[in-house]
């Protein structure tokens, strides 16, 4: 038997085969993870993540009233989870269609101990990093658009105060830093100001 992981895992399974279920029930704990729900249908195994909120799902590909695909889908619209899928056999289209971000790995029944423990480890380890270049891109998204906003902020304090671009960001980073205030901050104020300005511009009154 395989030592027990660095990090316990609550785990989710969903198989319609009754001897697929026990074999969960009782080979996880002896990996080292707790079992949070072991349930025979898709429906039912999002209703019981709702409940839980594994760490991990198994579920297997395919079940009466709803497929592991289907049921991984809906999951992760309401939270993110990594799945490791379970089939009887290989399955071109199926596996096609399991290429999901949240697919982390795919298993061929019998599942055997070893088989599954690698498994497990190597979804949470995908899941990781894949969670790790989400926020890395999310990071660099934010940056992007607030480099827009202080761009657009300097032009406009380029415009109004007759500067070049280069003294009115040196003035917009010092007010920041008098003001307390971060620089892209500062910027969206500057940008609402603008509006205004041009609003004010376009009042008239009747003659």
């Amino acid at each position: 038997m395989n030592s027990p992981p660095s990090r316990k895992l609550r785990i989710a399974a969903a198989d319609d085969e009754r001897d697929t279920r026990q074999f969960f029930e009782e080979i996880l704990p002896h990996l080292g993870h707790e079992v949070v729900a072991v349930v025979s249908s898709g429906r039912e195994l999002i209703e019981r993540c709702r409940a839980t909120h594994p760490d991990l799902v198994i579920a297997d590909i395919k079940m009466p009233d709803m497929d592991g695909i289907q049921a991984a889908a809906e999951i992760n619209r309401e939270r993110e989870v990594p799945f490791v899928l379970v089939s009887g056999h290989q399955d071109p289209e199926l596996l096609g269609r399991a290429e999901a971000d949240y697919v982390m790995a795919y298993l061929v029944k019998p599942v055997k101990p070893p088989d599954l423990a690698a498994a497990l480890a190597l979804a949470r380890t995908r899941f990781m990093q894949y969670q790790q270049v989400r926020r890395e891109a999310a990071d660099l998204r934010q940056s992007l658009e607030e480099r827009k906003l202080v761009e657009r902020a300097k032009g406009i304090v380029t415009r109004r105060m007759g500067l070049d671009e280069q003294e009115a960001f040196r003035r917009l980073r010092k007010l920041s830093s008098d003001r307390n205030l971060k620089l892209v901050d500062l910027a969206r104020m500057v940008l609402n100001a603008e509006e205004v300005f041009a609003d004010l511009e376009m009042v008239t009154f009747p003659r």
